[in-house]
């Protein structure tokens, strides 16, 4: 067991994610209690109160974001559920996208009452096809029952949602170019300030947030923020949804109380690694966040990632982080220089191109990987890929030429053996191995 449930605590069939199954757990009554005894700034101090952070990747406290938008103010508002889940290694919100679709909507309601919203926003990666599918016939039902639309059950309160299908980008998942692209324009990211929540969709105030985020928020006002606080730890409250893969033997979608063991979660509940190999390496939130453990004496030893537990602080201090909650277990005889090239290929298609230092570095590092698993490195080319990933860090619009450069040095960190042995040898000290054997 995981510890304790908000998202994930009943038992998956065939028609769990239907307006009738979400009823008969106890769906929409927070809404109706919030429609008739609370008013607006009433909810956004509950999500205030939870202590609830995104878990789309920054971990910002959701109810901070909320706060910086008056609904009274006369201003349009706009609420984007952020479901354009592209980071490798990550799938968490496409479970509840297909199996719990309305914990989304009755929280977008939520949050669009909290926030003065008339118009909201699910924005569905372009691949995710069964996921769109679901919500799309999710939000059919709740029209039909009147739980969108005008005087949303009575109380005068009205709110319209349409589901937005994006088109493939991983770049799309930041935030601002997720603006462009529901506007019809180039999804480039956007210079900031001014915060989304002055000037976002359409000029207008804008909150986005992450699927997992907007979720939890039903729960929390039916259940109360300070039970949501009784579960994970006092900095890092409630659960996260983690997807695991890589080299374990069961991997999957997990609803984790923060503070949880990680050496648990990964041998009992992940039933541990496959091919009873040892824990070479593991990137606990998609490969934005930097990868853990090595053999140089100033990161982290397999055992000592093992000890440590699954919340947001802690892993700030081992220098990684939950990220978009896309783990990724690595096994001994992994060839490390092979995932790096897999990893540098990504940002290098990825990149939208509008900032030169992402757009040229991401493709010098891609080609310098390139050369080395081609066997016709160079000694200097290990120094050229930290040159060239040091000089991303913070010269780009958005960040995804940061995380470039942070999977690079962070692998030549903890790895560098391996890739000076490529480089003089002219080939893997693994094999080249990705896979378990």
């Amino acid at each position: 067991m995981t510890g304790r449930k908000v998202l994930m605590g009943f038992d998956v069939t065939a028609d769990s994610h239907t307006l009738a199954a979400y009823r008969a757990r106890g769906g929409y009554e927070a809404l109706a209690r919030a429609l008739e005894s609370m008013q607006p700034e009433d909810v956004t101090q509950e999500i205030v109160d939870s202590g609830i952070q995104g878990r789309g990747g920054a971990a910002f406290p959701a109810g901070r974001k909320w706060q910086g938008i008056d609904p009274h103010d006369g201003q349009p508002h706009y609420l984007i559920a952020n479901a354009d889940e592209g980071e490798p290694g990550t799938f968490k919100d496409r479970w509840v996208l297909e199996h719990d679709p309305h914990a989304l909507l009755e929280s977008m309601l939520l949050a669009s009452y909290a926030l003065g919203v008339r118009h909201a926003f699910v924005y569905i990666r372009g691949e995710y096809d069964r996921p769109w599918r679901r919500v799309a016939a999710a939000v059919e039902e709740a029209y039909a029952e009147g739980l969108f639309g005008e005087n949303i059950l009575g109380s005068g309160f009205s709110c319209d949602l349409v589901v937005f299908r994006g088109a493939g980008a991983y770049v799309c998942g930041e935030a601002s170019s997720l603006l462009g692209s529901i506007e019809g324009t180039r999804a480039y990211p956007r210079n900031r300030p001014p915060r989304m929540t002055v000037r976002g969709l359409y000029q207008a105030p804008t909150v986005v947030n992450n699927v997992e985020t907007l979720a939890s928020v039903a729960w929390i006002i039916r259940n109360g923020a300070q039970a949501f606080r009784k579960i994970g730890t006092e900095k890092s409250p409630g659960t996260r949804l983690i997807s695991v893969s890589g080299h374990i033997r069961n991997p999957g979608v997990y609803e984790v109380e923060l503070g949880y063991s990680w050496a648990k979660f990964l041998h009992e509940d992940c039933g541990g690694l496959l091919c009873n190999k040892a824990l070479k390496a593991v990137i606990p939130g998609g490969i934005s966040s930097q990868v853990l453990t090595g053999k140089d004496a100033k990161v982290l030893t397999p055992g000592e990632v093992e000890g440590l537990t699954l919340d947001h602080e802690i892993l700030r201090a081992a220098g990684s982080s939950l990220g978009s909650g896309g783990m990724i277990v690595i096994a001994e005889g992994t060839c490390m220089v092979r995932l790096l090239q897999i990893m540098l290929r990504f940002y290098r298609h990825e990149s939208c191109g509008q900032c030169t230092p992402c757009r040229e570095g991401t493709g010098w590092m891609h080609r310098v990987i390139d050369r080395i698993v081609a066997g016709e490195g160079r000694p200097e080319d290990i120094d050229t890929l930290y040159h060239v990933a040091r000089f991303n860090d913070g010269t780009t619009i958005c960040g995804l030429g940061d995380a470039a450069g942070y999977a690079a040095t962070a692998m030549l960190d903890n790895f560098r053996d391996e890739f000076e042995y490529f480089i003089e040898h002219k080939r893997s000290k693994f094999g080249g191995n990705l896979e378990c054997q």
